[in-house]
C-alpha cells in the first residue's frame, strides 16, 4: 500500500513552502491552533443559595470545572463514563487494559516503570493554562525533547531507502539552497527585488546560514563539519585529527522531502521548550483527585441531558451494563461529553446548538506503543529523545525524554498516526498495527525485530467514550457553529477542547473550563 499523505505531511511541506503564517492559517482553519490566551484564573462568586452543577466528564475539562467551582462554593457532582478519571489524559501502563470496539481488550505488557501516552504527550510552553495546574497541584514537568539533529529522516524512495540523520539533512539543505540563492544575486537575478545594499546582506547572510566556502559553494570542509559533523571525530593522540563529514547529493537532498520535517519542527506549536509530566501525562488528571475525586461517580453512562427554566436532569445508567438507570437534577451542567457521542444522546438544547454538536467531525488518530529489550537506540545510535521522521504508514518514531541510560527494557512511541492513513490502521486488529510498525520501523532501525518485547496500539476512532482523537473544524464549521457550540444554552453550556480555539490540545479544554465556570457563574448571579 502506498503511504496515506497525513496532515502532518501537509503543515511540513506547507511551511517549508509558504512559512509560517500559512502553517499558522492551515492549523487555524483545521482547528489546531495552538497559541492560548490564558492570563489567570477568573474569579467566581460565591452563589447565594449553594447552586449546583453537575458535570459531564471527568476529563481535563470537567476536573478543571470541578477544581474551581467548588472553590467558589458551588455544589458539584461529576458523572464519568470511565473506571477512571482524566478522560484522554492517558498513561498506559503494565496490567493496564485497553478496550476498542470490535477486537478484544488489550492487556499491556510494559515492564513496572514503563509507560506510553496514548493521548496527549507534551505540552508547548506557551500553554499557560496547563503549565498554571501544574504548578498550582505540584506536577513536577521534565523537558520534552522535540527535535533531535541525531535522530533519523527517513525516505523509502531516496538515498537508497536508507535513514539520514535529521543533522545532514538540515545542513546539507541549509547549504545547497544558500548557494542556488547566491549564485542567483551573483548573476543580478535578483536586481529587479533587491537594492545594492539588500543583495550585499542577502549574500552575507547566506554565506553564513549555508556555509559557503569563499567561493559561495557549499563543500565538504572544516568549516561545514563544525555543524555537519565528521567522517571521523576529532580525538587525541598522533591519528587523532578528525576527517569532515562527506555531504549528500544535492538532487536527493531536494528531491526526497525529508527537508519538509525541518519545517515541522518550526511551527508554533512544536517550538522548544515543550515539556511533559514527571511520570506520565496521567499526573495531571490524577493531581486533581485529592480535590475533587470524591466528587465523580464512575461507571455512569449518561443517556439524555433535560432542562427547564429551573434547571437540568441528567438521566443515566450504572451498575453491570449500566442497567441501573437513574437521574440526577442539578441546577447547571456543564458537558464534556466529545462531540460525536454527545450527538447520539438525547439532549434537550435550542436547534442551534443541536446544529453545532452535529457538525463537528473528529480527527482519526492511532497510536503505537512498542517495548524493546534495552534502550538500543540510546546505546547503538547516540539518540536521546526526538523524533525521528518516515515516509512510511507510521510517519514517526518518538524516542523517550527521561529515563537516558538507563538499564532494562524501556518503551518508545512507534508511530503517531493522522488522518486517511489513521483510517487506515483503524482498521486493523492491535496486533495487526504493532506486526506493521516493527516492520516499517525496522526500515530506520535494523535490530528493531530483535530488540522487540512487545507492544500495545489505540486508535482513537474506536475508542467507545470519545469515537475519534479531537475536533476537526473547519473555517466554515467556526464560522457557522462556533459561538452557538459554546454559548450558554439555558441551563447547559458545552466544554472540552472541542469548545476552544486550541483543539487537538489539553490547553483548549482549560480554556473551554474557564469559560464555562464564568458563564455558570454569570447565569447563577443574574
Amino acid at each position: 500500500m502506498s503511504e496515506p499523505r497525513t496532515r502532518r505531511h501537509f503543515l511540513s511541506a506547507l511551511g517549508a513552502v509558504a512559512g509560517g503564517a500559512a502553517v499558522y492559517d492551515a492549523m487555524r482553519t483545521m482547528g489546531h491552533a495552538a497559541e492560548s490566551d490564558f492570563t489567570s484564573v477568573p474569579s467566581l462568586s460565591k452563589p447565594a443559595k449553594g447552586a449546583s452543577v453537575v458535570i459531564l466528564g471527568a476529563g481535563l475539562a470537567g476536573l478543571v470545572s470541578a477544581y474551581e467551582l467548588t472553590k467558589a462554593g458551588y455544589r458539584v457532582t461529576i458523572l464519568e463514563y470511565q473506571k477512571r478519571a482524566g478522560g484522554r489524559n492517558i498513561s498506559v501502563r503494565g496490567g493496564d487494559t485497553l478496550v476498542e470496539m470490535g477486537s478484544a481488550p488489550q492487556k499491556i505488557g510494559f515492564a513496572p516503570g514503563n509507560y506510553i501516552n496514548p493521548g496527549p504527550w507534551r505540552i508547548p510552553y506557551h500553554h499557560a493554562g496547563v503549565l498554571h495546574y501544574c504548578r498550582t497541584l505540584g506536577v513536577p514537568l521534565e523537558a520534552f525533547v522535540e527535535t533531535n539533529y541525531n535522530a533519523y529522516l527517513h525516505s523509502s524512495t531516496h538515498f537508497g531507502g536508507k535513514p539520514q540523520r535529521y543533522r545532514d539533512i538540515a545542513v546539507d539543505y541549509a547549504g545547497y539552497t544558500s548557494e542556488l540563492l547566491a549564485k542567483s544575486v551573483n548573476r543580478k537575478a535578483l536586481d529587479a527585488e533587491l537594492s545594492a545594499g539588500e543583495q550585499r546582506d542577502l549574500l552575507d547572510a547566506v554565506r553564513g546560514v549555508g556555509l559557503l566556502n569563499g567561493s559561495d559553494r557549499y563543500e565538504a570542509g572544516e568549516s561545514v563539519a563544525f555543524s555537519r559533523g565528521y567522517a571521523k571525530q576529532p580525538g587525541a593522540g598522533v591519528d587523532g585529527a578528525p576527517v569532515p563529514s562527506a555531504l549528500l547529493p544535492r538532487s536527493e537532498v531536494l528531491g526526497s522531502g525529508l527537508w519538509q520535517w525541518l519545517a515541522f519542527n518550526q511551527t508554533y506549536e512544536m517550538q522548544t521548550t515543550m515539556f511533559q509530566p514527571v511520570g506520565g501525562m496521567d499526573q495531571i488528571g490524577k493531581a486533581f483527585l485529592p480535590h475533587v475525586g470524591h466528587l465523580i461517580q464512575l461507571g455512569a453512562q449518561v443517556s439524555a441531558v433535560h432542562q427547564d427554566e429551573h434547571g437540568v436532569e441528567i438521566l443515566y445508567g450504572t451498575g453491570k451494563e449500566y442497567a441501573e438507570k437513574r437521574s440526577l437534577k442539578a441546577d447547571y451542567c456543564i458537558c464534556t461529553i466529545p462531540l460525536p457521542v454527545l450527538d447520539q444522546l438525547e439532549v434537550q438544547v435550542s436547534d442551534d446548538l443541536k446544529a453545532a454538536i452535529g457538525s463537528i467531525s473528529y480527527h482519526s488518530s492511532v497510536k503505537i506503543g512498542l517495548e524493546f529489550k534495552r534502550r538500543f537506540w540510546e546505546q547503538d545510535d547516540a539518540i536521546f529523545g526526538g523524533i525521528s521522521f518516515t515516509d512510511q504508514t507510521i510517519s514517526q518514531i518518538s524516542y523517550p525524554s527521561h529515563g537516558y541510560q538507563s538499564d532494562g527494557p524501556a518503551t518508545l512511541l512507534g508511530g503517531y498516526v493522522f488522518g486517511e492513513a489513521a483510517m487506515y490502521l483503524a482498521g486493523m486488529t492491535p496486533e495487526e498495527r504493532v506486526k506493521l510498525a516493527l516492520k516499517e520501523g525496522q526500515a530506520i532501525h535494523p535490530n528493531y525485530q530483535a530488540e522487540f518485547s512487545n507492544g500495545m496500539a489505540l486508535a482513537w476512532s474506536r475508542v467507545p467514550w470519545t469515537l475519534g482523537c479531537c475536533s476537526n473544524w473547519s473555517d466554515e464549521a467556526r464560522q457557522a457553529h462556533y459561538k452557538n457550540l459554546v454559548r450558554m444554552d439555558r441551563r447547559v453550556v458545552l466544554a472540552g477542547e472541542h469548545a476552544s480555539y486550541v483543539g487537538c490540545w489539553q490547553e483548549g479544554a482549560v480554556l473551554s473550563a474557564l469559560s464555562a465556570i464564568q458563564q455558570v457563574n454569570g447565569q447563577a448571579h443574574a
